[in-house]
């Protein structure tokens, strides 16, 4: 045990808590995981605490950690605070529950001044119909808790559809965006932690295709420092009004007339992944210091650009990653399965010809 070693639990042991162990093995930490299975990827990075259904660890859990932190949003609020009355739980009670609800979260956004979507809460068909005559179409309808990568959502564009759709998503609350008009989707990616630092990564590029995110561009290209700092001020209001410790991911759409938040993940977070070998300290090292109390690593890129690319659904030809000289593959151990996320590749370069280049010499990564 170093002076810094703290014991870190995860509720979850995918592949995000794999991250966080990887990046905090150097610092000292020491890592233990709250899972269903042992074959999960972060099964054989730590102390594996098995959740079935005659047998749960959880107290076993809490009682290993100093710290406990978690993957999803879709975490059980009830459990994390009944965890917190005796072992510290990151990110907080506060910032798990506004984010798990998309009602919640939006209306967080209107608290904050931050623009987002019109939206009503829908539990019934006709409710749903009144709705849509308030907002307009086209809109999409999404359920209000759960949900990821395109799951649970449904775009109206006829007021026809509106039957289908709550056929096919419908029976429980849902919520009624409307539709914005975006030129690409950005996100960002910040930190704080419980002495009040802030840190920011800049403002990244997503590409999504069939609902799961496919790539990332970091930074976004002809990002204005006037955006850069209007995400910045968003974020920072709140990591501070969720007393927030720990990574903070905001997702946002650039229209004409400025950002408009989509949704925010309170957790280490894909459009991320890209700090890995793209920032001085990754998104992982910084949730992992904010969480043991240590001071926040820099975030400043270490070349002038950077990309990830998803690996989704089958492995696909990965000699051809580890023939290229500035592409980085890191693989989850997970089975191969439609829509899955598998794995990701990290690329750096100097310049926008030479990432498109690796761009081309990975196509089959990419959607067609």
């Amino acid at each position: 045990m170093t002076p810094i070693t703290k014991r870190i639990g995860v509720l979850g042991a995918g592949q995000l808590g794999r991250m966080l162990a990887i990046a905090g093995y150097p610092l000292g930490q020491k890592f233990g995981f709250y899972g269903s299975n042992k074959s999960e990827p972060s099964a054989l990075l730590g102390h594996m605490y098995m959740q079935s259904d005659d047998v749960d660890s959880l107290a076993d859990l809490a009682s290993f950690a100093d710290v406990i932190t978690y993957e999803s949003e879709n975490t059980d609020v009830a459990m994390v605070r009944e965890i917190a009355k005796t072992t510290p739980v990151y990110p907080g009670e506060k910032s798990l529950y506004t984010a798990q609800h998309r009602g919640r979260e939006k209306g967080m956004f209107d608290q904050l001044n931050i623009p987002c979507a019109p939206y009503q809460i829908v539990d019934s068909l006709e409710s749903l119909k009144r709705a849509v005559a308030k907002i307009g179409l086209p809109a999409v309808l999404k359920t209000t808790t759960e949900g990821y990568d395109g799951k649970g959502q449904f775009v109206l564009k006829d007021e026809n559809q509106i039957d289908q759709a709550w056929s096919e998503i419908g029976g429980r609350e849902l919520v009624l965006e409307g539709f914005i008009n975006f030129q690409r989707e950005l996100s960002m990616v910040a930190v704080r932690n419980a002495n009040n630092e802030h840190v920011y990564y800049p403002l990244v590029q997503n590409v999504h295709h069939e609902g799961i995110l496919r790539y990332t561009i970091a930074p976004a290209r002809k990002v204005s420092e006037k955006t850069q700092q209007k995400a910045e001020a968003y974020m920072q209001s709140l990591l501070d009004e969720l007393d927030h410790v720990g990574v903070l991911t905001l997702e946002l759409f650039e229209t004409v007339d400025g950002l408009v938040a989509n949704e925010m993940a309170p957790r280490v977070h894909n459009s991320g992944h890209w700090t890995i070998e793209g920032a001085m300290t990754s998104q992982f090292e910084n949730h992992v210091r904010a969480i043991t109390g240590l001071p926040l690593g820099a975030t400043t890129p270490r070349q002038p650009l950077a990309a990830m690319i998803n690996i989704i659904g089958e492995t696909g030809p990965i000699d051809q990653v580890l023939k290229v000289p500035k592409a980085f593959l890191h693989l989850y151990d997970k089975e191969e399965r439609a829509g899955r996320k598998l794995g990701h590749i990290n690329i750096i370069a100097e310049t926008e010809e030479e990432l498109f280049e690796v761009f081309k010499v990975l196509a089959d990564f990419l959607p067609k």
